[in-house]
């Protein structure tokens, strides 16, 4: 029988270790994609542990940014942040966000929009919110084309039987469903790409602890006997590509990204 387990971000410092490190080396990819001025205003939706709300700060010199989430022990982690200027975060709904018409410059959703049960209302609320001429944009981990990050792990868990913990919307990670997602929300000059990172693990063990931090998969490990884990860890190592001479393995990842402009 298959078990069911859902995917909960409520961890700031087991995001941080996960996903935070994978969110960022994407949003670098994504932000030059964006080219973006400086001295925006801008709002992170669902910006969860502030990774990329932090990087918003280092690298587009905004006026000002407002990141809403609806996890508040989420919140707690992105304030504790250090910056040299401090972002403002609050608990909020990306299908109804608290901000008056026009409020922005750009509006982005980092690794989110799947976790939105209703995508369509989420990005017409992030054009609501932004003034006439700016920006809209997203991106995700392409979780249906094989490109989320903890794939490997996920894959013989699935052979095993046991549902992977998903996102409620993971349809909305398709770049041809987000491409429909920006033009239904009549955005302009709406563009897509695939945006393929990598990251440095020191060994698998290393892949294997930051991969399994937030939790989620804790209740079916604990399940298992030391011989079942140590099969299904042999399993998801021989999935990875082969160590270098220090032991270390790269491995990639991919997302689709999406941008487009709220029309006047």
């Amino acid at each position: 029988m298959a078990t069911e387990l859902n995917l909960r971000f409520n961890d700031g410092d087991g995001y941080e270790r996960s996903m935070g490190v994978w969110s960022r080396i994407a949003g670098e990819v994504f932000i030059d994609w964006l080219a973006p001025g400086s001295g925006l205003r801008w709002l992170d939706v669902g910006c969860g542990s502030g990774a990329f709300t932090a990087l918003l700060m280092d690298r587009c010199a905004p006026s000002e940014t407002q990141g809403v989430d609806p996890s508040e022990a989420q919140l707690v982690f992105a304030r504790a942040r250090a910056t040299a200027k401090h972002p403002t975060f609050q608990q909020g709904d990306a299908m109804a966000l608290p901000f008056e018409n026009d409020r922005f410059d750009a509006a982005v959703m980092a690794l989110v929009i799947f976790f939105v049960p209703e995508p369509s209302q989420g990005v017409s609320e992030m054009a609501r919110v932004v003034r006439p001429g700016g920006a809209v944009a997203a991106y995700a981990w392409d979780v249906l084309g094989g490109g989320f990050p903890f794939e490997p792990i996920y894959f013989e868990l699935r052979a095993l039987g046991i549902v992977p913990p998903k996102a409620p919307r993971e349809d909305a990670s398709r770049i041809d469903t987000m491409h429909e997602l920006w033009v239904g929300a009549g955005l302009e000059a709406v563009e897509t790409r695939t945006i393929t990172i990598e990251r440095t693990f020191a060994n698998f063990e290393d892949f294997w602890n930051t991969s399994t931090a937030l939790g989620s998969l804790r209740p079916v490990f604990e399940a298992m006997t030391p011989d079942e884990l140590a099969a299904l860890k042999a399993r998801v190592r021989a999935r990875l590509p082969a160590a270098d001479t220090a032991g270390r393995i790269t491995y990639s990842a991919r997302a689709n990204a999406v941008k487009g402009r709220v029309p006047g």
